[in-house]
């Protein structure tokens, strides 16, 4: 149990753990269509008709969804815990509460929709819908936490203007990214089980489009540290840029990699790793570019 008042150091380990257990689940969840265990479980909410457990604990791809499940049900009570740690946190604060309701919000449309995936036999769309969800509940998450682990009182911006915009465009072309990623990943092989439905396009063409979109990112994110260094912004946001250009890079060095290795299992796992990680770094990088000032005593 929750006690009645909460500090707010252990509310922001509630909002990490939260933070956390929504990235741990885009990972399970991309292990079952890797592992074409996606209707393993052919039934929703239980995993088979009357069953809410695999029948064999022998049967892989069951195991393997049902796992997925359990973590869902994991992420569930973390966000509830969100939820009323905002309330008793002192002193209390609306926008975390806010923030937090809307994980709520976010996992359980997540569940709904992951219950029509299964239902209409992973429609690829449906599935690419699951995807964008979990990634825009990680944002919500992110947000929090970082909203959590700072002093109560407004904002204001550490950067100038035109960096700031650059910085908010940088969200939306990751937000791009991410989105031609999930095209790309439903015209090709790992749709999460042999018989699913694929998008009707060339995964080739499709694949271009998608790196022109992260090349766009890169030359974004290059310009961006120019202007950062140019105008002697301070560290922390040089260095969250910095972070973002490394994990980016490594992250279109696998995606080359995978494409013309023929799209290896682990590699397309690492590669949903990556995008997770650049997803992060472009949310940290946005939400380090503004500060609560410190309030000197009179």
């Amino acid at each position: 149990m929750l006690p009645r008042r909460l500090t707010p150091l252990a509310y922001q380990r509630i909002t990490l753990f939260a933070a956390v257990s929504l990235a741990v689940i885009v990972v399970t969840g991309a292990t079952v269509r890797l592992t074409g265990s996606g209707l393993g479980c052919t039934d929703w909410p239980n995993c088979t008709a009357g069953r809410l457990t695999p029948s064999q604990v022998s049967n892989a791809p069951a195991m393997i969804e049902f796992v997925n499940r359990l973590v869902t049900g994991i992420v569930s009570a973390a966000v509830i815990v969100a939820v009323l740690g905002s309330v008793v946190r002192q002193p209390r604060r609306r926008d975390l509460t806010l923030l937090s309701w809307g994980l709520v919000a976010g996992v359980v449309a997540q569940i709904v929709l992951g219950g029509m995936v299964v239902l209409l036999d992973l429609s690829p769309r449906l599935v690419m819908g699951h995807f964008v969800l979990s990634m825009l509940i990680v944002w919500n998450a992110v947000v929090l936490h970082h909203r959590a682990t700072r002093p109560d009182g407004p904002t204001v911006p550490i950067v100038s203007e035109r960096i700031g915009s650059m910085l908010r465009l940088l969200f939306v072309a990751a937000g791009l990214v991410v989105l031609t990623g999930t095209v790309v990943t439903a015209s090709g092989p790992h749709a999460g089980d042999k018989q699913a439905q694929r998008l009707n396009l060339v995964v080739s063409d499709v694949a271009r489009i998608h790196s022109i979109a992260v090349l766009i990112l890169l030359t974004m994110v290059l310009l961006t540290l120019r202007w950062l260094w140019a105008e002697g912004s301070p560290a922390v946001v040089r260095d969250a840029a910095g972070v973002l250009l490394v994990v980016l890079v490594a992250q279109a060095a696998v995606g080359y990699t995978q494409y013309f290795t023929g799209v290896p299992v682990l590699l397309v796992g690492v590669h949903i790793v990556g995008a997770l990680a650049v997803w992060v770094s472009v949310i940290r990088l946005n939400l380090v570019a503004a500060t609560v000032p410190t309030r000197v005593p009179a």
